[in-house]
């Protein structure tokens, strides 16, 4: 698996953007995908996970009802619609594939991690 995150940027509150994970040799269809954060100074904690067939999503309370996981498994790439960004969004934004088809919410949950993508919301 090799996983490539991309589409951070800087926005400004209130703004949109839709992060991508593409896996680019085509493996992580049977498994869970999970997008974790990173912010200066703090733990990396868990955003969201989608399972393998794409019909069970998981969020953290912070981002429920802005943010919203997707898959599309014939292009092996997994999204991330970040909607309404506040500045406390702001951080280096990391796509997972979990160990099994049903993601949890733990950094042990995951097998393989992405590079990451930072994103910056400013005020």
């Amino acid at each position: 698996v090799q996983l490539q995150a991309s589409g951070g940027g800087l926005v400004q509150a209130g703004d949109s953007l839709t992060l991508s994970c593409a896996d680019s040799r085509r493996t992580f269809s049977n498994n869970g995908v999970g997008w974790f954060r990173q912010a200066p100074g703090k733990e990396r904690e868990f955003v969201a996970s989608i399972n393998w067939r794409g019909g069970s999503t998981n969020y953290q309370d912070n981002v429920q009802g802005r943010f919203t996981i997707s898959r599309d498994n014939a292009k092996n790439t997994v999204y991330l619609q970040m909607n309404s960004l506040k500045p406390e969004d702001t951080a280096v934004y990391y796509c997972a594939v979990s160990r099994s088809s049903h993601p949890g919410r733990g950094l042990t949950d995951y097998r393989y991690w992405g590079q990451g993508t930072q994103v910056t919301v400013s005020s």
